[in-house]
């Protein structure tokens, strides 16, 4: 009986390292940087496009849904970066994985 406790105290502290490390995997201040190249469309200090539609930036991980009508989460907006679409250029082969987790850790910021 004693055994099966401890297995299920490790597993509890196993799913939760791996939540926290999940939660926190990108770096805001190197995706402020990475931002760099998406300011040429996307306003980060306003809901306001910008330029060809792009929605301004602002508050967007508090908003409901996207422009394209998806609910906003991680992999909504990551797959936004990955595929772009309507105008917006696919990001998948410009930017590593990791810069993608910095450029949502930043866009939550906003």
């Amino acid at each position: 009986m004693k055994r099966t406790g401890v297995y299920a105290c490790c597993a509890c502290l196993a799913v939760g390292v791996s939540a926290a490390l999940a939660a926190g995997k990108g770096d805001a201040a190197k995706g402020k940087e990475v931002f760099g190249q998406c300011a040429v469309c996307h306003n980060v200090d306003s809901t306001d496009e910008k330029m060809m539609g792009a929605p301004g930036l602002k508050g967007l991980f508090k908003r409901d849904k996207l422009k394209s009508g998806k609910k906003v989460t991680d992999a909504s907006v990551g797959e936004k970066i990955n595929e772009g679409g309507n105008g917006m250029p696919a990001f998948k082969d410009m930017l590593s994985d990791q810069e993608k987790d910095d450029l949502v850790a930043y866009l939550k910021t906003l």
